[in-house]
């Protein structure tokens, strides 16, 4: 089979989730070969070889990154009761997979150990753990606003929840307009006007839902306390976008780049084999990274097979 096919079995097992028979029907009807289900397969392999160097690169571009995005979503690998994780570090340019667990095993192996920039991610705890070493962060505003609306439907009669969404909402609206319009700041008389907000919704929140008494590990806090006290004591960590423009607001873009993790689990159902899933994630970052740089994707599908896989180029200064 010629390397064009080659390139498109890869390209409809990893970036469509295409099953290997079902690969192997199209090929045939397209093209009128009959390779074999097994060489199909094996062309994952191959193909997560080929790009390994440019993954290399990619994990090392990540490293030196100003923000990184991360986030992690649940994956069905292996045996029929086996759980297993998919993690994404990514910035607009960049993506990076780890095959694992939400264990801290697995979090020393990801990349956040490495990273000299800022961390942008949820609440989940491990990415705050001081085993993996003091890095600036970045909470997900996106998951605080979620978390504010369940806030608001708990106690609806409440004016806090609204004012501490709309006082973020305002921010991050500032600062995206700033940056359409070629600013490094957005104007310090808006910002004092949110963050003033921010604090006033904090504060009426506080006082409005009290805290329990007793051992953390037996009392279970009132809804919306606990996520208070966040927005109280990690304000810096919360708001750092507003005062530095080239911070994402929220995690979204990891996001982005999980959900074709969900798209080929509601098209072809659990993946049999960790490895093999590993691969395909390998081939999927780089494709994935290709194409944030505006490469055409069965070009460097090609390409790698070939054995000139693409590299991602040196970054542009800031």
């Amino acid at each position: 089979m010629g390397i064009n096919l080659q390139a498109w079995c890869v390209y409809l097992m990893v970036v469509h989730a295409i099953p290997v028979h079902r690969c192997v029907e199209l090929i045939s009807s397209l093209a009128g070969a009959s390779p074999s289900p097994g060489f199909v397969h094996g062309m994952i392999a191959r193909a997560a070889n080929a790009v390994a160097g440019a993954n290399l690169r990619i994990r090392t571009l990540l490293t030196l990154a100003y923000a990184v995005c991360c986030d992690e979503t649940p994956i069905r690998v292996g045996p029929k009761k086996a759980k297993k994780y998919l993690l994404v570090a990514c910035t607009q340019l960049y993506t990076w997979y780890l095959l694992g667990d939400r264990t801290m095993d697995t979090f020393k192996r990801f990349i956040i150990a490495d990273l000299t920039g800022v961390m942008v991610h949820d609440r989940y705890q491990n990415y705050d753990s001081a085993e993996l070493g003091e890095h600036p962060h970045q909470l997900c505003c996106s998951h605080l606003l979620r978390d504010l609306e369940d806030c608001a439907e708990t106690y609806p009669g409440a004016a806090w929840p609204a004012q501490i969404q709309t006082a973020l909402r305002g921010l991050i609206h500032a600062t995206n307009l700033a940056r359409e319009q070629g600013r490094d700041a957005i104007a310090a008389g808006t910002k004092a006007m949110w963050i003033n907000s921010f604090r006033h919704g904090v504060r009426v929140g506080l006082s409005e839902v009290r805290r329990l008494p007793g051992p953390a590990k037996t009392i279970t806090q009132p809804i919306g306390r606990v996520l208070l006290e966040v927005l109280r004591d990690r304000e810096a960590d919360i708001l750092r976008f507003a005062h530095d423009l080239r911070v994402p607001p929220t995690s979204n873009q990891a996001e982005r780049d999980v959900r074709p993790a969900k798209t080929q689990q509601k098209i072809s159902g659990r993946l049999r084999s960790e490895v093999t899933t590993e691969h395909r994630y390998a081939i999927r970052g780089y494709i994935s990274t290709a194409t944030k740089h505006g490469t055409d994707v069965l070009t460097t599908i090609r390409n790698a097979l070939l054995g000139r896989a693409w590299i991602p180029p040196d970054p542009t200064p800031a």
